[in-house]
């Protein structure tokens, strides 16, 4: 058997095995494997299971993972998401449509320390839609905002896709999290403009809350220094070249944990909590990182992105015609798995090309999150809706679904505005010292 049948076979089994429920990282692992000792033979493809795994759980660049799920960890367990709607919906939340725009703020505040888009979607779930159902919110409205508003949690830093973008790529961890920022705040803004011009459009459909006294107003900014104080330590001292990513992340866990000490939000048992989730979560990724390795090394062997490289750039579409293709594709992968799949999944395979092709790589990074995260949230599948729906039980998912489409539509403008001008993600990085 050729080795490019060898490769279209590796990848049907990969996709059966994913049909069939079987874990990402095993089913990749697995075809990795069985693949490379059918070329090579079974005694190099089993020192290679070895090797690589412990490579990468030893590695110290990989342990910026297990140290930024611990500060999100800690920062979630610690109630910091409550404290943020409250802020914002006391300054927001008596303007028509208020407490949407408070919803996206806080969800933008908390997924800038937590760094997990699902994580950020189930916890507003039970925070923020209560209240916008107890002031007359439709439901379409209030699940759809807190499914778009998760999906910052990828974007800003610290975030965990682009940590694993940055490590299967050898790009700078450090300015991919900078370069996050802007198109961050980017998306916060049009979120922001995108329930302005539903206010607008619709004026009976969003109910203005309660005005809240200025004094109150003050008083709720009491209990989000904290967290805004985390965020700025740490992501400035990684812009200012102070500590590395991985050192960045010890020093996020350590202060999140002595803040939430410190204010008496976290206890013996949470603390417990916080490391067993930290931990339960980072063993989930190493285990998808160390099978995608694995299957990396197949793909090597088989040339598959060479192949795939020469065959894009030689269709004559012109590289944004092939970068709209490549974006296409995540869109329909958007349907089928999460992000961080997505991500380990393709990008071994679509990053020869995209350098080909003569992108920045630091840019190509943020789009790239950008689009599995869009996959969070559109028809007919999306991982943050069926989170919400977890939460939520008495909302359908054509419910949400309808919420969130006025977004997907934000969405996609954003990603043809990034690729139109790409200066928006390139910025901070090129100024970093």
């Amino acid at each position: 058997m050729s080795t490019d049948a060898v490769a279209i076979l590796g990848f049907v089994v990969l996709f059966i095995l994913m049909l069939l429920r079987v874990p990402v990282g095993m089913a990749m692992g697995l075809v990795g494997v069985t693949g490379y000792s059918y070329i090579v033979g079974p005694g190099p493809a089993l020192k290679l299971v070895g090797q690589t795994s412990m490579r990468t759980v030893t590695d110290y660049t990989f342990g910026v993972i297990p140290m930024f799920m611990l500060m999100g960890a800690f920062v979630s367990i610690s109630g910091v998401s409550k404290e943020l709607f409250k802020a914002a919906n006391a300054f927001l939340g008596h303007l028509r449509g208020g407490l949407g725009v408070a919803t996206v703020i806080a969800c933008g505040g908390f997924a800038a320390i937590c760094g997990s888009s699902v994580a950020t979607a189930a916890t507003f779930s039970s925070v923020a839609y209560p209240e916008m159902r107890r002031y007359g919110y439709p439901q379409s409205f209030s699940t759809g905002v807190i499914a778009a508003g998760g999906t910052l949690g990828a974007m800003l830093p610290p975030s965990t896709v682009l940590a694993v973008y940055a490590i299967i790529t050898q790009q700078d961890i450090g300015k991919l999290f900078m370069a996050g920022i802007l198109p961050g705040l980017l998306a916060m803004a049009m979120y922001v403009m995108t329930i302005a011009i539903i206010v607008r459009v619709k004026p009976g459909l969003l109910p203005a809350g309660e005005f809240k006294p200025w004094r109150e107003r003050f008083a709720g900014l009491k209990d989000v220094w904290a967290p805004l104080m985390l965020f700025a330590f740490v992501i400035g001292g990684l812009y200012g070249g102070l500590f590395t990513p991985t050192e960045a992340g010890g020093m996020g866990a350590g202060g999140a944990f002595l803040l939430g000490v410190a204010r008496g939000k976290l206890n013996r048992a949470q603390i417990r909590e916080a490391l067993l989730q930290a931990t339960r979560t980072s063993a989930a990724v190493f285990t998808v990182l160390i099978g995608a390795l694995l299957f990396g090394y197949f793909l090597t062997i088989t040339q598959t992105p060479q192949k795939l490289t020469e065959f894009l750039t030689s269709m004559g579409v012109g590289r944004y015609g092939v970068l709209a293709m490549i974006m296409v594709m995540y869109l329909v992968l958007g349907c089928l798995m999460d992000a961080m799949a997505m991500i380990i999944l393709t990008v071994p395979i679509i990053f020869p090309v995209i350098v080909q092709l003569g992108f920045d790589p630091i840019w190509f990074g943020i789009i790239i999150v950008m689009t599995v995260e869009l996959g969070l949230i559109h028809p007919p599948v999306g991982m943050n809706v069926f989170v919400i729906k977890s939460v939520v039980k008495d909302v359908s998912f054509t419910t949400i679904f309808k919420g969130v489409l006025p977004f997907v539509a934000t969405d996609l403008l954003r990603l043809v505005i990034l690729i139109a001008f790409p200066v928006i993600a390139l910025w901070l990085p090129s100024r970093m010292g």
